[in-house]
């Protein structure tokens, strides 16, 4: 018989400091039982070109490897964006039909994040291009200078994307029901990224929030709360109003600790000013609270994180859906090559496990495990296959496959 494990208690301590190691295996359920949230309803494959599109901006991110952006004098030079890395994942790792809607400088710059793109295999037909002036005083491409970090010394980004061509976007810019209708679309993903570039995005998430729900597709949204982006727009406070607002048109919600009370003020009982005391019971109360007040959101999900260094981290996730808490398996001092992209791979893992109708618990242990896997290369992205998710997922070793 198959069985999956459900309810695997994570090694977190909880609210009465129990020793996790006396903590047993709950229960094992024959995993086919599992099924998917009663109100997600996706649509079929066949009515949809689309089996998802995100919408958010790609940007260049340049990696001096193991040296530091104030020193090196080379980058290796990679794609990335929080929404965008969700659709490649999906693509690359997974085969599914995906599409990005962001805006490119027609600029030399553009062009090689257009040939980045390329490699990953996300639809770039609703790209737009935006005439360079020359300069980039009306409109230019984001850079991202992101150093990985190693043992004490932590991760480091330094962004350049002001006045990008994807900010610019306004309501009608965009042809939604071509989308949507026309074409379809199976999954639409944006987030807070998204939202925090300019005065003008979050209403063009609005637009776009309302035509997928008019056209039957499922709605993730990833908090992802970045207060450099946010703090010349308002700072927490507008964040809150922005995301509390598209929250009511989600239907599934991904963030992590910060995120939910940065985003949505939401609090996690239990966590101490480091994040390193991680109590699922905190969660589990801040999410059913999240259920309460947005009855709209039918999957909420987030991931658990300890960095213990910049290269050893504790990781899991939770997935709360139908009233239930589904809890992915814990890698204890999982070891970490480049931490930047695995929450976007936990979201794409996650949300393959949907459009796939594998079941919820299936879901998250395939996003915590793809997620694992693509913060053992550098760059954004995945270079996980499907079968090497899978091995993962089934607690396989690292011994060489050959």
């Amino acid at each position: 018989m198959s069985v999956w494990v459900r309810d695997l208690i994570i090694p977190f301590a909880d609210a009465n400091g129990t020793d996790p190691a006396n903590q047993p295996l709950l229960m094992l359920l024959d995993f086919r039982r599992e099924t998917m949230p009663d109100e997600l309803k996706i649509r079929s494959k066949d009515e949809c070109r689309w089996d998802q599109v995100s919408l958010g901006e790609v940007m260049l991110r340049l990696d001096p490897g193991d040296g530091r952006i104030h020193t090196t004098r080379t980058f290796q030079a990679w794609e990335g964006g929080g929404e965008y890395n969700v659709a490649r994942g999906l693509k690359r790792c997974f085969g599914m039909e995906t599409a990005i809607v962001t805006a490119l400088a027609d600029n030399p710059v553009g062009r090689l994040v257009q040939d980045l793109m390329f490699q990953g295999g996300v639809d770039q037909s609703h790209v737009r291009w935006v005439r360079f002036d020359g300069v980039g005083r009306e409109t230019r491409n984001g850079l991202n200078f992101t150093e990985r970090g190693f043992g004490v010394r932590a991760a480091l980004g330094c962004s350049d994307r002001g006045h990008t061509a994807v900010s610019q976007l306004k309501p009608g810019d965009i042809d939604w029901e071509l989308i949507f209708k026309k074409e379809g679309a199976r999954w639409f993903h944006t987030g807070g990224i998204f939202c925090a570039l300019s005065e003008t995005t979050p209403a063009v998430a609005k637009e776009a929030l309302a035509s997928a729900r008019q056209n039957g597709t499922i709605i993730s949204y990833d908090l992802n709360y970045r207060e450099s982006l946010w703090k010349s727009i308002g700072g927490k406070p507008r964040a809150q109003e922005v995301n509390r607002e598209l929250a009511h048109m989600v239907d599934v919600m991904i963030g992590n600790e910060e995120d939910f009370t940065a985003c949505l003020g939401l609090e996690v009982e239990g966590l101490d000013a480091d994040h390193s005391k991680l109590e699922v019971e905190g969660f589990h109360r801040m999410m059913k609270r999240a259920a309460e007040e947005f009855p709209n959101l039918k999957v909420i999900a987030t991931t658990l994180r300890n960095a213990k260094t910049a290269t050893k981290n504790d990781w899991s996730a939770v997935c709360y859906a139908g009233g239930r808490l589904f809890r992915a398996s814990v890698r204890e001092n999982l070891e970490i090559f480049d931490r930047v992209g695995g929450g976007d791979s936990f979201a794409s893992g996650l949300i393959y496990g949907f459009l796939s109708n594998k079941g919820t618990q299936w879901a998250v242990e395939c996003g915590a495990a793809h997620g694992a896997l693509a913060m053992t290369t550098p760059g954004d992205t995945t270079m996980a296959t499907l079968a090497e998710v899978e091995r993962a997922m089934k607690s396989g070793g690292a011994r060489i496959a050959r």
